[in-house]
């Protein structure tokens, strides 16, 4: 498949069409309905788009599917609850500035209910389905968006990250989330969950177009592909990995030299970043009606009600001396890093438990709270493996080093996309 930058020049050059790109990505989506990661497909706007453009831009012609928490204009904005019914009423900031770069919006993607979770289980249309196995779950929340870059429905597809959401998705799927540092593109219009956390991010196929994307969208500078210092976190809570996921995290360490860094203290920056997201999403919930949300999401609404205000009011402070940790970390490497998820992709069976999944979701979220905590910039790259996807994380002090180390790894470890189309 072309990258961003060949569309985009051959579009501007004339040598391909943007009405054939449309249509090439309609059919795709299409094909792969069954998967459930297109939520709503504007067919016709994205003709009328396509007919009218001006063959100009960073992502002239460019396919894209945005998430569905996210607002644009006159199509549904539902968030993925059967308890919300409404239209986008005005394009959100990212909307804005990828029509600006000359991108064709042509759907909504599916999403966990109001990004309320990390499984891409619950949304009003039922579970998203992993391209690589459509019994198992994509992860979320911006499930949609990571499952329909494997399945080649797009090459961009927009996403939030507030615990994660961009990069649990992306490692379970095999392809790229770049969480740029925070309000790198503001998120405003954008549902919010918890706005200390909220970040607006994107999903492709490798690393080189997450970088080339962000370019475009106005939040990555110039940077080179040195060979970087890298760390990696020796923290024991972020290597309780599965047979499968350690064997490709294992070989992956064997091509390339790192140092042994220690993060800030596991348990004491979940709980910190918890305690800032729970009262944030209740006060984003309050007034509205509960009757039709899903399950888990009203279970977790539940929990977050009992965070005390002298809790939120210590997760303030404590976020600020956990960040000055990792920022002296980051003094010493370009970035640490970890493994992104401690699995492969469960089984969407595995969600439905009595727990709520609770197993499963302490696998999902277990590793990339500390940069939403902490506002730094994070990618998740696949790693080469024989099996279901595994991801690596990089979490760096600046989008530009989090960009340089994310395309030099993919160089390194020989990823190859691995798209299911």
């Amino acid at each position: 498949m072309r990258t961003l930058e060949e569309i985009a020049a051959g579009v501007r050059d004339g040598s391909l069409d943007p009405v054939e790109l449309v249509e090439e990505a309609v059919a795709r989506a299409a094909d792969a309905a069954e998967l459930n990661a297109v939520v709503h497909l504007d067919v016709e706007g994205a003709r009328k788009a396509a007919a009218a453009h001006d063959r100009s831009g960073a992502l002239a012609g460019v396919p894209v599917l945005v998430k569905e928490i996210v607002e644009v204009e006159g199509l549904p904005y539902r968030c993925g609850s059967a308890s919300m019914d409404e239209v986008g009423r005005k394009d959100a900031e990212v909307v804005r500035r990828l029509r600006a770069a000359g991108a064709i919006i042509i759907g909504l993607s599916h999403t966990h209910e109001y990004a309320y979770g990390c499984t891409g289980t619950s949304n009003r249309v039922g579970p998203c389905r992993n391209p690589h196995d459509p019994a198992r779950m994509t992860g979320g929340s911006s499930s949609g968006s990571a499952a329909a870059v494997a399945a080649g429905v797009v090459p961009l597809a927009i996403g939030t990250d507030t615990a994660g959401s961009v990069r649990i998705p992306a490692a379970l799927c095999g392809v790229v989330g770049f969480k740029p540092s925070y309000n790198t593109i503001p998120a405003d219009r954008v549902f919010p969950l918890s706005q200390s956390l909220d970040h607006v991010g994107v999903l492709t196929r490798t690393a080189a177009d997450a970088a080339y994307a962000l370019t475009a969208l106005g939040g990555l500078g110039a940077f080179e592909l040195l060979e970087p210092r890298l760390g990696v976190a020796t923290n024991p809570e972020y290597l309780q990995l599965t047979a499968e996921a350690r064997l490709a995290w294992s070989a992956a360490l064997e091509t390339f030299d790192a140092l042994q860094v220690q993060l800030p203290d596991w348990s004491h920056s979940f709980t910190t970043a918890a305690n800032l997201q729970g009262p944030e999403a209740v006060a984003n919930h309050a007034g509205r009606s509960r009757d039709r949300y899903q399950p888990d999401v009203l279970q977790r609404l539940r929990e977050a009600s009992a965070v005390q205000p002298a809790d939120y009011t210590r997760a303030q402070e404590d976020a600020v001396a956990i960040t000055r940790q990792l920022d002296a970390v980051l003094q010493q490497v370009d970035a640490v890093l970890t493994p992104t998820v401690l699995t492969t992709a469960p089984l969407i069976t595995e969600a439905t438990t009595a727990d709520g999944g609770l197993e499963v979701r302490k696998q999902l979220l277990n590793n990339t709270r500390l940069a939403n905590l902490t506002r730094h910039a994070a990618v998740s790259i696949p790693l080469p493996t024989d099996g279901l996807p595994v991801g690596l994380q990089i979490i760096a002090a600046s989008n530009e080093k989090a960009a340089a180390v994310a395309c030099w790894l993919s160089d390194r470890l020989g990823c190859q996309p691995d798209s299911t189309s």
